[in-house]
């Protein structure tokens, strides 16, 4: 079973053990909140010598991680390991794969109820067998968030850090690093020294100091699609690749815009930037283009290119595929 960061510490802060977690993904703020929060929820501070152990599982092989799992803990009821490089399994042969999921498949079917196993990888390819297994026996993190969780994310930062930040221009920040946390931290510390002594940080500060990334460029890419400028579009492909874009990034960016059409369908084209902003939770300036591009294409095809956006992802994860290529006949198809 998948869950966001989010749902995931919520049920961990109950206290139940969950005999093993996936931690997956490559935001290193999201990484490191649910280490913390694992360890506060399973083991005592006083106990944490003795009850944490980090492994890696590419350096030790997996033969003593199912070891250690079933090895009783000294002094403490629970015992959390941490294992690292579990997607190093996929570069393995098809036998060393095999033999990996036998051996932890048995483990999973039985595991030792004074432990709390936690594998972190970067990715997993959902077609082999130990991704298929681990959906099946562990609980999978995804280390990313929402738009919206972004947003509050960066509120709750903020709180921590003894300031407060605008509803909107959490938003707008959020939207301007692509929602991930770890950028999201760093910016909100440059906005709380610079704003100190402010009652909060506004959009005005967001704008003057935080660099946009990639999405508001993809909103460009997403706007000339919309309005049929074809050449114009792979003419400004073509720059994102040459800037150092990457292809995935790309089409997650693009699939992004995407989603957000479809939600400003359901808002009627008279509303202005400003509230269409507060309903799409995203700043006014593209909520503008948004609003005004969901009118411009039937709902059948902004559904249409969701899916196409979803199979160039796969087809990109592929060891076959060219990604330029297949950006290419993206556009086209969009």
């Amino acid at each position: 079973m998948s869950q966001s960061p989010g749902r995931f510490l919520e049920q961990i802060s109950r206290g139940k053990a969950v005999p093993a977690i996936v931690l997956q993904g490559t935001d290193s703020y999201l990484l490191d909140m649910c280490r913390k929060e694992i360890v506060d929820a399973y083991v005592p501070e006083g106990l944490r010598d003795w009850a944490l152990t980090r492994v890696s599982a590419r350096e030790a092989g997996w033969e003593e991680v199912v070891g250690r799992a079933r090895m009783l803990p000294m002094l403490a009821e629970r015992q959390v390991i941490f294992v690292e490089d579990v997607d190093s399994v996929e570069r393995m042969s098809d036998k060393g794969r095999d033999e990996v999921v036998k051996l932890l498949g048995d483990y999973l079917d039985a595991p030792a109820p004074f432990t709390i196993l936690v594998l972190e990888a970067k990715s997993l390819d959902s077609r082999l067998k130990l991704s298929k297994l681990l959906a099946e026996k562990a609980l999978i993190v995804e280390l990313e968030v929402t738009p919206e969780a972004a947003a509050a994310l960066a509120e709750q930062m903020a709180a921590e850090l003894g300031t407060k930040i605008d509803r909107l221009a959490a938003a707008r920040l959020a939207e301007m690093v692509n929602g991930e946390p770890a950028r999201i931290r760093t910016e909100i510390e440059k906005l709380a020294a610079y704003t100190q002594g402010t009652p909060a940080i506004t959009q005005n500060e967001v704008d003057l100091l935080v660099v946009s990334e990639r999405r508001n460029k993809v909103w460009d890419l997403t706007d000339m699609l919309a309005s049929g400028r074809r050449e114009a579009a792979f003419t400004f492909l073509e720059n994102l690749l040459r800037e150092g874009e990457q292809p995935p990034m790309i089409v997650g960016a693009l699939a992004g815009t995407y989603r957000r059409l479809i939600e400003a369908c359901e808002i009627p084209v008279t509303t202005n930037k400003f509230q269409a902003a507060q309903r799409l939770r995203m700043p006014p300036d593209a909520a503008e283009i948004a609003l005004r591009n969901a009118h411009r294409l039937p709902k059948k095809r902004l559904l249409a290119a969701i899916t196409a956006l979803a199979n160039a992802d796969s087809q990109l994860k592929s060891s076959n595929s060219d990604p330029r290529a297949l950006l290419e006949f993206l556009l086209v198809e969009l």
